[in-house]
């Protein structure tokens, strides 16, 4: 089964919170509590979140956190690519030379294009676009590209 893993899910859940009060400094014990996790992992979260260019803390009494550009700005590729890496649904679509059967594997070329295809489409997807409640109705795949 092809997921994300949960630390990208809660990533995506503090992001849509900072999201939602985008005027504000917010601190992680406060995102913590909203988002009903626990705050050493709402700080790991954070702090990787931080590196990747997502969000920008504020020290201080009143330091905390937000968004470091707007929700419209941040796809959710950049959600996963900040907590997993680069985004490829196999070793070899992303990296040469990892696999001994790569000179004769006929289905790379498929895995990369399937990556890439699942890259845009991850792409095609805001934080602000996840701020907005799910369709009513279940897409098909012919209409995700016009999302």
């Amino acid at each position: 089964m092809f997921r994300i893993s949960k630390l990208t899910d809660y990533a995506t859940v503090v992001l849509t919170l900072l999201a939602e009060q985008a005027d504000g400094i917010h601190s992680a014990s406060d995102l913590a509590a909203r988002a009903k996790l626990e705050p050493p992992t709402v700080s790991k979260l954070l702090k990787m979140l931080g590196q990747a260019g997502l969000v920008e803390s504020f020290r201080g009494a009143s330091g905390g956190y937000r968004l470091a550009r707007p929700a419209a700005q941040i796809s959710v590729a950049d959600i996963v690519t900040a907590m997993e890496g680069p985004i490829g649904v196999t070793e070899c679509s992303l990296h040469d030379g990892l696999c001994d059967h790569e000179t004769h594997c006929g289905v790379r070329a498929n895995w990369r294009r399937i990556s890439v295809a699942v890259e845009a489409a991850l792409r095609s997807v805001t934080l602000a676009d996840m701020l907005d409640p799910a369709p009513t109705r279940r897409l098909i795949p012919s209409q995700l590209s016009a999302h």
